[in-house]
């Protein structure tokens, strides 16, 4: 067997274990489950998150998720805990604990400064009879399961499980709450993600910035308006303000001769496709890419009789989009 195949071979075997380990976390849960995503709930303060080494780590991220899903946490490091951070729990606060043992050392003050001043306490360990979940109010046991490395000394499967655990706290918490990908948004305004939540109201051109004219406008009106508003086409408004029309480049080209004799009214293409503000400027986007265009007026029809803006494909390209 060639190295190449041991180290797949290899990574196949741990990946089978960890699988095999959280299929068993499945099974196992619990009405504890339950009880600690009420108590996270019912949280007036934050989620405090900690654990030392390995569930340290996790716990960072556990915390972060639940932040970025509208469960406000932070994470606090048990040995600086002991040194002055014990001050950044607060009555209203719940603490969840992570240990695979139970009887982590570093943990022994911010366990007793829970129980001290009666603040809730979840605890995440893998041995029921461990102090840890002995001193929780709610107490998540994880299934005994062996370590994916082989030798049983490095944590690796205890701490999948212990992350996908919070994760399911996180998102059981999100789908209660009923948290909307806008709300999403809010937390991650940037990168990638960020892009493909922003609305078409965030990138917008409204007021002044859209290029309109009236059915009537003589084109000569009409090729300053394009000229000056620089999005390459105007939209044309009837009597009421209400959206009819739209002039573009294949417009103009199709009324070349005479086309300065020509109105507006005359020389739109009517019923343009639009958009309204809150649908996702990566919807926008799409929209466009399908119908070969390379602008969208918005209409509010809950809010105003004509178009509220004018969203171009380069708004959307320079948001990260595409």
């Amino acid at each position: 067997m060639t190295e190449q195949q041991t180290f797949l071979d290899t990574a196949k075997r741990v990946i089978r274990a960890e699988a095999a380990a959280l299929d068993r976390l499945e099974r196992v849960l619990d009405d504890s489950l339950s009880q600690a995503a009420n108590l996270l709930l019912n949280a007036k303060g934050r989620v405090i998150v900690s654990g030392m080494g390995k569930s340290g780590h996790i716990g960072r991220k556990i915390a972060a998720t639940f932040a970025s899903t509208g469960t406000p946490a932070h994470f606090v490091h048990p040995a600086e805990a002991s040194h002055g951070d014990l001050g950044m729990l607060a009555q209203g606060d719940v603490v969840l604990v992570l240990s695979n043992s139970g009887e982590t050392p570093e943990l022994s003050d911010i366990i007793a400064y829970t129980r001290r001043f009666q603040i809730p306490m979840i605890g995440v360990a893998s041995k029921a009879g461990s102090t840890l979940i002995k001193q929780s109010d709610v107490g998540l046991v994880l299934p005994e399961v062996a370590e994916a490395c082989g030798t049983g000394i490095v944590p690796t499967s205890s701490t999948t499980m212990t992350l996908a655990l919070g994760d399911a706290l996180a998102v059981a918490l999100m789908r209660h709450r009923n948290f909307t990908p806008a709300r999403f948004h809010d937390f991650h305004p940037g990168g990638k993600l960020g892009a493909r939540l922003v609305t078409v109201n965030d990138l917008m051109h409204a007021g002044a910035e859209m290029p309109l004219v009236a059915t009537s406008s003589k084109m000569p009106q009409v090729l300053l308006e394009i000229s000056q508003k620089a999005f390459g086409v105007v939209g044309v408004v009837d009597d009421h303000s209400r959206l009819v029309g739209i002039i573009t480049d294949g417009d103009l080209r199709r009324h070349m001769e005479g086309l300065l004799e020509y109105r507006a009214g005359e020389v739109m293409t009517p019923n343009p496709s639009t958009i309204q503000p809150l649908a996702l400027a990566e919807e926008a986007l799409s929209q466009m890419n399908a119908r070969k265009i390379t602008c969208l007026f918005v209409l509010d029809p809950a809010q105003a009789v004509g178009p509220v803006g004018v969203l171009h494909i380069h708004d959307c390209l320079r948001a990260g989009l595409g």
